[in-house]
């Protein structure tokens, strides 16, 4: 049996059990045999600050999404946006946690509601929230201070007032003369749940019904109905406050003083799964969408688990969770695709939360140290989010971030770094993350000297001999935590690919430049899509003439409607220019003439520097030795030409598959026609192997007077990095210019069905990726 700061956690790790009974449904069915007493003791405390904490963690937990949605056309719809409003949120979440502690310690009940109150009131008067005109324009490139002071002066006195609000409202509750004062942590579990509802409910009910402008309506109404409660809370915590000589008797042992090694595991155990659900979103949506329903799935995970843990007794067998989290975790690092790779993602994302989450209920202090426990858990979350957000992207050129948190956390579970019954051998720890490295050594001396010539033998050959030194090794009780850290280095020291020629991370995504297995092709990667190969010999290994692949071919959908474009253009004698927002790699430029005026609009220097090495690609070196090319958002770069300018207009600015949402919205579509000549055509590239994109833009495109649409489907047969199947709708104001595309074999008339239009105030991400997967 071991104590934890002399409070509530007295913990026999055989069983797991902790001192305290109720998780999220606990707490709701405390309240509920409360409201069942006969005594105003039991029908009031419980059921009110229950309550209260519920509504405060469904407005904290929903305003999240909400606002990240709000500036997220800002950004190009980059996947870090949530990433870094993530960590902004755990940031202010400390400060409201270091707030309620000030508040707690140094002031009286009476004041310190007075205090709260008012902060409430102040913050009332900034609602309903918006973007601050201030903000118009983001820096090019990284966007990260930028993006944090858009947040803070946005919404983050409103956040800040609501964070504090679970340990105050804990705290108030434990010095009442309620059965359930003396171990108020079932409150957090039960304060979870709403915020877990309030999760799940933004996407699915929230987010499709309403538009953001009424959202924020609804959430000030709410704003306003919590401070009301918490004004009861405080003024029915002194009338049932419980009687000195009973709170506090003479024989009772005093508390032991907190540690700071006690501070430090909440901080650890805190930080692993706090940066985890940040790298985990950013690895799900780099493919998909920057989008609430994809944000809020890993977050609510991350949730369940505080409700599933803050109790005595888990709903999950903790061993099963302790031994199933090393096999999620392998089956995640050899799986390939993006949905089977990411459901073990998830899966080994949230038995590593389970496990760091249950070892902090299990190191919980008694109730007098509630608010400081809570400050250092959320110190750690902190830093977990400052990692993956902001520094991890500076330190690794993928998503390592997550593998590396993931393979920490099977050091929290029980007997390996915590709770063993004898100290750590270092000697014998060093032995065996020797042989590791040894093993790792000898495999990257046979890539050099040819022997073997493939990475994917690699992690294969590890496992293998690792698993068989965890055999020979088993009596010694060091050999989990060794095999741990010898993962680590085998997985942060992986032979880099020899098909890989550069590779760079940015605010945007990673983006890979690589050859293909026989050597014939040169391909750009951001993320797991292509963006653009050009063939440089042919099956024979003969150098041939470089042409573009992929979706860019010469019979490709975007390749003919520049053609049919620059038809309608020369048929009048006018001069071609033409507008691609997307770069990548300068494919489209392969296709230009002398005498047109093309420019390109890319929201990525990163890209911007691949496009133009021609030691990389030459389509730019080739076709526009001086091209001109400008760096932004393109709702905002474009907002500055000026009307009818383009006789031709491309949007291919995918990231990933992750698609702008920003781009297809009506208000969008309004910009791009009105920069467009009479005579020009619009060309929406909608290519996802995710989302079916084509029925919402049908009827979006339905609210841009005066203009035709046309869908074209390249369904090819063969599939080859010469040649890809492509989606694209054509837009025009002039029908016949629009007749020249829909001459076409593939072609035909775009109609509005029955989709609800997407615009910059509402869109819907999840009905398209519910429709690609039926």
């Amino acid at each position: 049996m071991t104590r934890a700061g002399g409070g509530v956690g007295a913990v026999s790790r055989a069983r797991d059990k902790g001192g305290s009974k109720g998780g999220g449904m606990d707490g709701l069915l405390i309240a509920l045999r409360a409201l069942a007493r006969p005594t105003g003791q039991g029908r009031a405390l419980v059921p009110l600050f229950a309550a209260t904490l519920f509504l405060s963690a469904l407005l904290l937990f929903s305003v999240q999404p909400m606002y990240a949605k709000l500036i997220l056309p800002k950004l190009g719809g980059a996947p870090a946006v949530w990433a870094v409003a993530m960590c902004f949120f755990q940031a202010v979440l400390l400060a409201g946690y270091g707030y309620a502690y000030a508040l707690n310690r140094w002031l009286t009940d009476g004041q310190a509601l007075v205090v709260h109150l008012a902060l409430m009131a102040a913050t009332c008067l900034a609602l309903p929230f918006g973007l601050p005109a201030a903000f118009g324009t983001p820096p090019q490139g990284e966007a990260y201070l930028w993006l944090i002071g858009l947040l803070t002066v946005g919404i983050g006195l409103p956040f800040f007032a609501l964070s504090a609000n679970a340990p105050l409202l804990q705290a108030w509750f434990s010095r009442t003369d309620s059965v359930h004062a003396r171990d108020p942590y079932f409150l957090y579990g039960a304060s979870n749940l709403g915020s877990l509802i309030a999760l799940l409910s933004y996407p699915l009910l929230l987010e499709p019904t309403i538009g953001l402008t009424a959202q924020s309506k609804v959430w000030s109404a709410g704003f306003a109905v919590l401070g009301a409660t918490i004004a009861a809370s405080g003024i029915v915590m002194p009338l049932n406050r419980a009687p000195k000589a009973a709170s506090v008797s003479a024989a009772a042992p005093r508390a032991a003083p907190v540690t700071w090694p006690q501070r430090l595991s909440w901080i650890a155990l805190a930080f692993v799964p706090s940066g985890l659900v940040v790298a985990v979103t950013t690895y799900i949506t780099t493919d998909v969408a920057s989008a609430p329903f994809l944000w809020v799935l890993p977050l609510a995970l991350f949730l369940t688990t505080f409700i599933l843990v803050f109790r005595a007794e888990m709903p999950l067998r903790y061993t099963w969770v302790c031994g199933l989290l090393p096999a999620t975790v392998l089956a995640y690092v050899l799986t390939q695709g993006w949905l089977v790779s990411s459901l073990f993602a998830l899966a080994s994302f949230f038995l590593a939360a389970i496990i760091c989450h249950r070892e902090l209920y299990n190191r919980r202090p008694g109730s007098e140290h509630l608010t400081e426990f809570y400050l250092w858990m959320s110190v750690g979350g902190v830093l977990g989010g400052i990692f993956s957000a902001l520094i991890a992207p500076h330190l690794f050129n993928s998503v390592f971030e997550f593998t590396l948190l993931t393979l920490l956390a099977l050091l929290a579970r029980p007997g390996i770094l915590f709770g063993r019954d004898q100290p750590v051998t270092w000697w014998r720890l060093l032995v065996i993350a020797g042989a590791g490295l040894a093993l790792m050594a000898a495999y990257k001396f046979a890539m050099h000297a040819g022997l073997l010539t493939t990475s994917r033998l690699y992690p294969f050959a590890l496992i293998g001999v690792l698993c068989l030194g965890l055999f020979l090794i088993r009596s010694w009780p060091e050999h989990r935590a060794a095999l741990v850290l010898t993962m680590i280095a085998a997985f942060g020291l992986t032979p880099s690919d020899h098909l890989t020629l550069h590779v760079e991370r940015s605010f945007f995504g990673t983006h890979r430049v690589m050859m293909s297995n026989d050597g014939t092709m040169r391909m750009l990667l951001h993320g797991t899509t292509v963006h653009g190969a050009v063939r440089l010999k042919d099956a024979a290994g003969q150098p041939v003439p470089r042409t573009t692949g992929t979706y860019y071919h010469p019979a490709s959908p975007m390749v003919r409607g520049v053609a049919a474009a620059r038809a309608a253009f020369t048929a009048n004698g006018q001069p071609f220019r033409v507008g691609v927002v997307g770069l990548g790699a300068g494919s489209l430029a392969r296709h230009s003439q002398g005498g047109e005026a093309w420019r390109f609009y890319e929201i990525d220097p990163v890209v911007v520097r691949i496009a133009t090495d021609p030691k990389l690609f030459d389509f730019l070196d080739r076709c526009q030795p001086k091209p001109d090319i400008v760096v932004g958002d393109a709702r905002l770069t474009l907002a500055q030409e000026r009307p009818q300018s383009f006789g031709h207009i491309v949007i291919d600015a995918f990231s990933s598959d992750s698609i702008p949402v920003h781009l297809l919205t009506a208000e969008a579509l309004w910009l791009f026609v009105e920069r467009l000549h009479p005579d020009g055509l619009l060309t929406l590239h909608v290519s996802n192997n995710h989302l079916d994109l084509v029925p919402a833009l049908a009827s979006t495109i339905a609210l841009v007077p005066g203009v035709t649409a046309a869908f074209v489907d390249d369904n090819r047969p063969t599939q080859n990095y010469d040649a890809l199947s492509s989606r694209a709708v054509f837009v025009a104001r002039n029908p016949a210019t629009l007749a020249r595309v829909l001459q076409w074999p593939d072609a035909q008339p775009l109609k509005a069905g029955q989709d609800r239009p997407w615009t910059d105030d509402y869109s819907d991400v999840l009905s398209a990726l519910v429709r690609k997967l039926w």
